[in-house]
């Protein structure tokens, strides 16, 4: 099954390669688009949703973008699973509850996963780990390409690819960054690069996206508009303003480090104290603490802490990764007793 295969690795958002990758945790190109000759999905019946999907699933294997065993009718998955996919950022928040005919496709690492009748026919996202939005939008477009050679793409000369959402409508690209910035929360700065971003017509998201809340301390910088925009007019403009973040970020662990150093040090110890030691863990708590352990480990005063062991303490500590890995099904409490045990015993040398 896929889901166990997944287990296997942290996947192409948490793999901590790439440029910059000690604070920009992913790069990702997101393409919304929808069939000539079929209603958007919230005016389908189920019937027609279901004809939808099964067009497109086909053309995703007949381009051999990924092989049949990498695609998930998510009617028939579990409801962990959908979980899963969610916290592996493989699909969103409303594509995992909803209760209309829908799949998803996933490419091998990770990188490529295509979702079908979410709030549009389809929608294609490229992950790439670190600062690789190009490398990314190069990928969406190659993927999109194969899939425009079988399928007929509600497109308007005026206005471009039509979106079932007016803010998507033109090119259908949403690009985003997803960043690390604790220092700047620590420091109060975070606030005003927010102001900054949103002036240039960027958004501030959660781990999760759209409507969710920052946890231990990662935001996603995302364009807002693509009607009356190239497609490399919207790169270059999340593009552009990434490396000034990354700068600020960079400045205030430097400032932290020459200024309060000491109060710095003594934040990330307890953090990696807390971890090593606590019976129970909420989620929320282990982002925060994961957080200050992971820029510790990268301003060099966790030596003994390897990145990639962060990472994978990130994912396989929410709530589905720690119910799939376990076999068992828990409520919060019990979740977070287990989510205590595995990261104690992963931060203590156990395999």
């Amino acid at each position: 099954m896929i889901f166990n295969e997944l287990l296997k690795t942290s996947g192409e958002w948490l793999k901590g390669a790439g440029p910059d990758h000690e604070i920009v945790i992913s790069s990702r190109v997101r393409l919304a688009r929808n069939l000539q000759g079929f209603r958007f999905i919230t005016k389908m019946d189920a019937d027609e949703r279901k004809r939808c999907e099964d067009l497109i699933r086909k053309r995703i294997l007949e381009s051999g973008v990924v092989p049949e065993t990498r695609y998930v009718e998510l009617m028939d998955a579990e409801a962990l699973d959908r979980k899963l996919l969610v916290e592996r950022h493989l699909i969103s928040k409303e594509h995992e509850d909803a209760r209309h005919p829908r799949g998803v496709a996933i490419g091998s690492g990770e990188a490529l996963s295509v979702m079908i009748n979410e709030e549009d026919h389809i929608r294609l996202q490229v992950l790439q780990s670190g600062f690789q939005l190009r490398d990314a939008h190069r990928l969406a477009n190659e993927i999109d390409t194969k899939l425009e050679e079988g399928l007929d793409f509600a497109f308007s000369p005026q206005l471009g690819y039509l979106t079932a959402c007016p803010t998507n409508v033109g090119t259908g690209m949403r690009v985003s960054v997803m960043l690390h910035l604790p220092a700047l929360v620590i420091t109060r700065h975070i606030e005003k690069v927010f102001q900054a971003v949103s002036k240039i017509n960027l958004a501030v998201r959660g781990l999760y996206g759209e409507g969710t809340e920052a946890s231990g301390h990662f935001y996603q910088i995302s364009n807002q508009v693509t009607l009356g925009k190239t497609e490399d007019e919207i790169a270059t403009n999340v593009e552009q303003v990434i490396p000034t973040i990354v700068n600020y970020e960079k400045r205030a662990r430097e400032d932290l480090m020459g200024k309060d150093r000491l109060r710095l040090e003594d934040r990330i110890w307890r953090a990696y104290g807390m971890l090593q030691a606590a019976r129970i863990m909420s989620s929320d708590e282990s982002m925060m603490m994961l957080s200050f352990v992971r820029m510790g480990v990268h301003l060099g005063l966790l030596p003994q802490l390897k990145i990639e062991t962060v990472n994978d303490l990130f994912l396989y500590s929410q709530p589905a990764h720690l119910q799939k890995l376990s076999h068992a099904a828990m409520d919060p409490s019990e979740r977070d007793i287990k989510r205590a045990e595995y990261i104690r015993g992963k931060l203590n040398g156990k395999k």
